[in-house]
């Protein structure tokens, strides 16, 4: 611990009291390190405020005594965004005692919830209002508000409801000169200049600390049916999508995913079968809903879609879950994707987006050509089609050794990946961010004046770069106080 940390952690204390400050090394150990294991950091000491005015004060006093920052919620970020670095010169600010739902209006649609609360518990208070908030992954059981939304996340429902940002209707956020933004109030029409809150949104955390967000509900669902379907490719999968987007509006997810991916969970998560008869090359999973007691039942709709795709032999096989049960063991299967994948091996894994049109075709010739670059290697993708967004992975040959594999090979995979998604006009973020595993290769894809715009707005809203250092862009170190 350096004295301005010793001093600056002292001030926090005598400020907010001794709950705010945790410096037992048994209880920041758990939260030094990444949800993949990639990361390792080290940090003197957890600060926890209790609300903004905490954070406000924590802000200000790092700001006087210039330690840097590393804001954390549920510390599942896939791209290290929630580490501190490595040579202890951060303190993480965790969000954690902030989870409260402050308000939450089903006549107005709107609930404003503080940054530490928990997706899942956001679910839980929304429907029992008689509403739901529309944004779900896999991680919702730990994933926090303010990490959603300083990361613009995205998961299963952004085929109709789109990222985070489009749910957000306010934000409150404590800048780094330790002022509160307070944009909570949910205006439809505001025209007072640039979009501050939607500055803030993913952010990661280098423009402020997001404390609370005001986020928009949908009805309740009365009736939802989920199919699992099996089709020659990922075209094949497309053409099914267009169909029936415009019969109806009422699919909300729409997941695809190889043969491999399937057998990788069956393969790795205990009590998860298949939900075909007979395998096949590539897999949908489809979810309609209906928000109206009224309307037509959505196993009756997704059979009704379904049935002329089977006759004309765009789909080879498809069911429909029998019960509420079934429906989320098939969600189970998708859900466990990721998890399945990191008991496969070592893996390089990408996070891209390309144009919808373009993904299926994406798919495909990637992957051959990593196949082709990179001898004993293998190549797949899976995700979410309705919107472009493609997981990535690119497994070491068998028998690889881990360590040697992603400090040598990897990276010069994920560079080959990226100018591929580069070539294809996409993206290598779609929804988990920069945080510190795609800084590099977003400085050295972007366009000049994107970087040059990115590092300028950093440099005027924290010019002593005390915002989550070394996340999304870097500024000209700060020179250490003695």
């Amino acid at each position: 611990m350096t004295p301005a940390q010793d001093r600056f952690i002292h001030a926090v204390r005598m400020a907010l009291g001794d709950k705010a400050v945790i410096t037992d090394p048994a209880d920041i150990d758990p939260w030094l390190h990444d949800w993949r294991g990639r990361y390792h950091g080290r940090s003197p000491a957890i600060l926890a405020p209790a609300d903004t005015a905490g954070v406000a004060t924590i802000v200000t006093l790092a700001g006087e005594h210039h330690v840097p920052l590393v804001p954390q919620g549920g510390n599942t970020s896939m791209v290290g965004g929630a580490t501190p670095p490595d040579d202890g010169s951060a303190l993480v600010l965790s969000l954690r005692r902030m989870n409260r739902i402050r308000r939450l209006s089903a006549e107005e649609n709107l609930v404003v919830a503080e940054a530490g609360v928990i997706l899942a518990d956001l679910h839980a208070a929304a429907l029992s209002a008689g509403r739901r908030f529309p944004l779900t992954l896999g991680s919702r059981g730990s994933a926090t508000i303010g990490g959603l939304a300083a990361t613009n996340a995205g998961g299963t429902q952004v085929l109709r409801f789109g990222t985070m940002r489009a749910l957000i209707a306010g934000v409150e956020a404590v800048l780094p000169d330790g002022q509160v933004h307070d944009g909570l109030s949910a205006l439809k029409k505001d025209n007072r200049g640039y979009d501050l809150d939607h500055l803030l949104v993913g952010a990661e955390g280098t423009l402020g600390i997001i404390t609370a967000v005001t986020l928009r509900l949908v009805p309740q669902i009365a009736a939802r049916a989920v199919a699992w379907v099996g089709l020659a490719s990922p075209q094949d999968a497309l053409t099914l999508l267009r169909r029936m987007e415009v019969t109806t509006q009422t699919i909300e997810s729409f997941e695809l995913l190889p043969h491999e991916s399937l057998a990788a969970v069956l393969r790795h998560i205990p009590g998860t079968r298949a939900p075909l008869g007979q395998d096949q090359p590539w897999h949908v999973l489809i979810e309609a809903v209906a928000t109206d007691p009224a309307a037509e039942p959505p196993a009756v709709l997704l059979e009704r879609l379904l049935a002329p795709a089977l006759a004309d032999g765009l789909v080879a096989d498809a069911v429909i879950g029998a019960s509420e049960t079934q429906a989320e063991e098939f969600w189970r299967i998708r859900d466990s994707i990721s998890a399945a994948e990191r008991a496969s091996g070592p893996a390089a894994q990408h996070d891209i987006s390309v144009p919808v049109a373009a993904m299926p075709r994406f798919m495909v010739e990637a992957a051959a050509a990593c196949d082709a670059a990179f001898p004993g290697t293998h190549a797949s993708g899976y995700g979410h089609l309705g919107d472009g967004n493609v997981h990535f992975h690119v497994r070491a040959a068998p028998g690889a050794d881990a360590a040697y594999w992603y400090a040598e090979d990897a990276p010069r995979v994920t560079r080959f990946v990226h100018d591929l998604v580069t070539a294809a006009g996409g993206s290598i973020s779609a929804e988990h961010g920069i945080g510190q595993m795609k800084r590099a290769e977003l400085e050295r894809l972007s366009p000049p004046a994107r970087l040059a715009a990115l590092r300028a707005i950093r440099a005027a809203l924290d010019p002593q770069g005390l915002m989550n250092p070394g996340k999304l862009v870097t500024l000209a170190p700060v020179a250490p106080t003695p």
